[in-house]
């Protein structure tokens, strides 16, 4: 049946179907995932606001945000090469993403401040969490945050109040589907991306650094144990 799905799909008479249902349908892909569909969304409608064609961006442990620009320069580095807990880099950036990362790191509030230092006045962060998910370790799991513990964490990290935008998207169905082990794809004849406020999936927030960037000496290791 999933052969004769993808027949139909990738048949030249489908461009129609291609189209409309195209992002939704082919699987395996995270962005398709539907606990992403209304995140992926707004958060490209933020960094849109951003004028991204004259940002310089870095993305911390992913990819997917390069496809996404185009952007004046993108760079994108990954764990255990760069560990945004301990390491920073000397180069200043307009816009830092870190799309579902944090929720992995043992320090957060240290690579919070990491992310910080590597902005530029009036540069951005922007940070996107699970919520209501199950535990997934990559290496690890370890935190959550509702949208106000989220936006008390940036500022804990530097970021003054009053520059945290955050938000949220969720409901009951897509928590309930996610109690397994897999990742369900978005199927928009099934899959209701209504919000249930109190039901989020999925937290993100968009923090300027608006206030001069300090000289907090780096965290230690991502990995390491403290005692």
């Amino acid at each position: 049946m999933r052969n004769l799905l993808k027949q139909v799909y990738h048949s030249p008479r489908a461009g129609l179907l291609r189209k409309l249902l195209g992002r939704y349908v082919r699987p395996g892909v995270a962005t398709n995932q539907w606990l992403r569909v209304v995140m992926n969304e707004q958060t490209q409608k933020l960094v849109q606001s951003l004028n991204p064609s004259a940002l310089n961006v870095l993305e911390i442990s992913g990819r997917v945000w390069g496809e996404r620009g185009p952007f004046k320069e993108y760079r994108s580095v990954r764990f255990p090469e760069f560990d945004i807990c301990h390491d920073r880099l000397e180069e200043k950036f307009d816009l830092i993403i870190a799309e579902q990362v944090f929720e992995h790191l043992l320090w957060p509030s240290r690579a919070g401040k990491n992310v910080r230092h590597m902005l530029k006045p009036d540069g951005y962060f922007l940070i996107t969490t699970p919520f209501l998910v199950r535990v997934h370790d990559f290496p690890t799991d370890c935190t959550r945050w509702t949208e106000t513990g989220l936006k008390y964490f940036l500022v804990e990290c530097g970021f003054s109040l009053e520059d945290v935008q955050v938000a949220s998207w969720g409901n009951r169905s897509c928590v309930k589907s996610h109690l397994g082990r897999k990742w369900r794809i978005y199927r928009p004849w099934r899959h209701s991306l209504r919000n249930e406020p109190t039901f989020p999936v999925v937290v993100w927030a968009l923090a300027k650094n608006s206030v001069t960037v300090d000289a907090t000496p780096a965290g230690n290791s991502a990995m390491e144990v403290e005692t």
